[in-house]
């Protein structure tokens, strides 16, 4: 159910079972001066509560300017935008970030505060007692995989690029807030730290159930990450659908070029394999290698080549075999795309 977020509280649970906002766009532009072509041009958005969407596309797309406007780093020329049932500029600038996560690709950290101290500043800020901030900072460094009697008193130069990344993300849900902004948080990290992160903040959503929106050009991160996509091209949205839906169903050129479409040994890297998954009562079971259906399409042709075997089991996140996967089935899952002539519709 929809909430009116107030100037005390916006959406905070610091008590109470976590649960993300709804974030609505409506017709939001915005224009630098004298800019003849807009930076974003008239988006309208539905994000649903709890969904992890991932703002796609090219530099100067215009998605990072979109993040921006959510919590008033930038303010729109014109539209509206919604989070719950509270128009973000019913609030002052101050008040509406104190409740609303922001991470960026530099962490960010104060260099002369300890860790405890800079995921502490927003609860001070929001007048929370010494003890529940001690609490609120020791959970959050727990979440975050980050002992906190090793890492509570550090500074942010004794830390790594990844550890620094964890920390700007605990500061970001100190006051626990309902919605989190991500402006590429991983981009300037080593590609091993980056999946551990990725994998980190897919548990961490899992367990808290926020709205989060997370800004990348980087077509594998959004496809790992995301629940839907907002694909970005000259400030507009040209396409807004669930990873699988984008990659094999792309709206236009311009989307099958950003995911590779045509590319079958990309889209096998994107394409998980429940696209291929056939019953497995048409199979053997018993000495068949097994894969996780948390696989992707290229993972399971490397495992079928090295192995050796006609057929692969499926198997969750128990070992429980769910299905089978042939030669033949990855084949027809990886089959490439028709791409429209024209763009096609948003899906909202």
């Amino acid at each position: 159910m929809e909430r009116t977020i107030s100037t005390d509280d916006l959406s905070s649970h610091a008590d109470s079972e976590h649960h993300g906002s709804a974030v609505r766009l409506e017709n939001v532009t915005k224009r630098y001066g004298d800019d003849s072509l807009p930076a974003v041009d008239d988006v309208s958005l539905t994000i649903d509560p709890g969904e992890l969407v991932i703002l796609l596309g090219p530099s100067g797309s215009g998605k990072t300017t979109l993040l921006k406007m959510i919590n008033r780093l930038y303010e729109p020329t014109s539209g509206q935008i919604w989070i719950d049932n509270t128009e973000v500029h019913d609030l002052k600038p101050p008040q509406l970030r104190r409740h609303i996560g922001y991470v960026i690709q530099q962490s960010g950290l104060f260099p002369h505060m300890r860790v405890a101290d800079n995921i502490a500043v927003v609860p001070k800020l929001l007048g929370w007692d010494k003890k529940r901030i001690a609490r609120r900072v020791d959970e959050l460094l727990a979440l975050v995989d980050l002992p906190p009697q090793t890492y509570r008193r550090r500074y942010p130069s004794q830390l790594s690029g990844g550890e620094q990344q964890r920390v700007g993300l605990a500061r970001a849900l100190a006051a626990e807030p309902t919605t989190m902004l991500m402006d590429e948080p991983f981009g300037a990290l080593d590609a091993i730290t980056r999946a551990h992160l990725q994998d980190e903040l897919l548990r961490i959503h899992r367990q808290l159930e926020q709205t989060v929106l997370f800004v990348t050009h980087d077509i594998e991160e959004a496809v790992r990450l995301a629940q839907k996509i907002v694909v970005m091209r000259d400030g507009r949205v040209v396409q807004y659908d669930t990873p699988v839906r984008i990659v094999t169903q792309p709206a236009n050129e311009f989307v099958a070029e950003l995911v590779g479409a045509d590319d079958v040994l990309r889209r096998m890297s994107l394409l998980p394999v429940d696209l291929a998954i056939e019953p497995l009562a048409h199979f053997a079971a018993n000495g068949v290698p097994e894969i996780s259906r948390d696989s992707y399409l290229r993972d399971a042709l490397s495992q079928l080549v090295e192995s050796g075997a006609d057929h692969l089991v499926v198997v969750d996140n128990n070992d429980h075999p769910v299905g089978a996967l042939s030669l033949e089935s990855i084949q027809r899952a990886a089959a490439p795309p028709e791409h429209p002539a024209t763009p096609a519709a948003v899906a909202d």
